[in-house]
């Protein structure tokens, strides 16, 4: 599918950081974003929100749930910031627990916004064991806060029996599926946490600024968001600055007037990856990967077993600066963290990109 994609003549292989965007994405840009803006004599917000529920109705279908139950926002350390102090268990220094190796961001926003009293699985752990989950976690935590996938190890965490395990310790559960969605899937309803944080800048290739916070019904109802504004009020027109109502859906957590434009780029293509076989892109990541791994198994430093890898392989060498310069000499496009060089094949990439980074990493 390299041709519904803008690309290079080099090989693109850093899907973990920046999805390539679809080659439609300019033309549907200019007739949902600009035109309305350009060409009418009416103010273009009618069209504009329109683009905004467009991209929640593809979060919805993503993630098999309910588009009521999604609000945009700018990016997870956002999302997750509103959360805290919006939940009422989560606004009093509360117990919370992740893991070493999670985003930075993450904690920051933790640490930050609820002045939480923090502890972390040590980095050096299985995450993918849910034995080692099942040490750390009792009843005495408010809130577990859970990677899908690993950025910089490509591992992943055993989603559905964290949430399950919280649930019975009575604790709440929210995802962080940045680093996974569009390559492995995930489904809301059988999967179940109180709270998901994604972005659309990675695997499904929307660009940045179109992120995303999901609240379950349950807990929805007991949330006071206390970062608010006109668009987080049950009619955003009304203009009543004497009666706020919150809104009734996960809208309650948008805030003031929203940014359009990257909903506009990630609504379209969610859409297209919509429209792929349900596992295409999965199969596709696996296929490649494996391909990697039969010539660099010595070097894999990121799980050998496919149900506790990300889409992120990462290979380890003795030399990994000169390795890295040598790729990008080559016009191989990947980047390297602590445990190693990060591969991520996308449904853009071909047996032609997997064997020249091979053939150069050989030589």
């Amino acid at each position: 599918m390299k041709q519904d994609f803008c690309l290079t003549d080099d090989t693109y292989l850093l899907s973990h950081s920046v999805g390539r965007p679809l080659k439609t994405a300019q033309s549907h840009f200019e007739q949902a974003y600009l035109a309305p803006w350009q060409h009418s004599n009416k103010e273009p917000w009618a069209q504009w929100l329109q683009n905004i529920e467009h991209f929640t109705t593809q979060l919805a279908t993503l993630f098999n749930s309910k588009r009521e139950l999604f609000c945009p926002q700018a990016n997870l350390s956002s999302g997750l910031t509103k959360l805290l102090m919006a939940h009422p268990r989560l606004n009093a220094k509360p117990k919370i627990l992740m893991s070493e190796i999670d985003f930075p961001s993450m904690g920051f926003a933790i640490e930050q916004s609820v002045n939480a009293d923090l502890h972390f699985i040590p980095k050096e752990l299985d995450i993918t064991d849910i034995n080692v989950w099942q040490q750390y976690i009792d009843e005495s935590f408010d809130l577990v806060f859970i990677s899908h996938a690993y950025s910089n190890t490509g591992q992943l965490s055993p989603v559905e029996d964290i949430v399950n395990f919280c649930r019975r310790m009575n604790c709440l559960s929210i995802v962080d599926v940045a680093q996974s969605v569009g390559v492995l899937p995930f489904d809301l309803t059988m999967i179940n946490p109180d709270f998901l944080i994604g972005s659309s800048v990675k695997w499904l290739c929307g660009g940045p600024g179109a992120a995303y916070l999901w609240v379950s019904q349950q807990q929805l109802e007991l949330c006071q968001p206390k970062d608010v504004g006109w668009f987080s009020h049950q009619h955003p027109f009304e203009f009543d600055i004497h009666h706020y109502q919150d809104n009734q859906t996960a809208l309650k957590f948008w805030g003031g007037t929203p940014s359009v434009a990257p909903y506009v780029f990630a609504g379209h293509s969610i859409e297209y990856f919509l429209q792929l076989d349900n596992s295409a892109v999965y199969d596709h990541n696996r296929a490649l990967q494996q391909t990697v791994i039969d010539n660099f198994g010595d070097e894999l430093a990121s799980p050998l077993q496919n149900n506790k890898r990300s889409g992120t392989i990462i290979l380890n060498f003795n030399n990994n600066h000169s390795m890295l310069e040598r790729l990008s000499g080559s016009g191989i496009a990947v980047d390297a963290r602590h445990y190693g060089i990060r591969i991520s094949p996308h449904i853009y990439n071909d047996t032609n990109d997997i064997n020249h980074l091979i053939t150069v990493l050989k030589n």
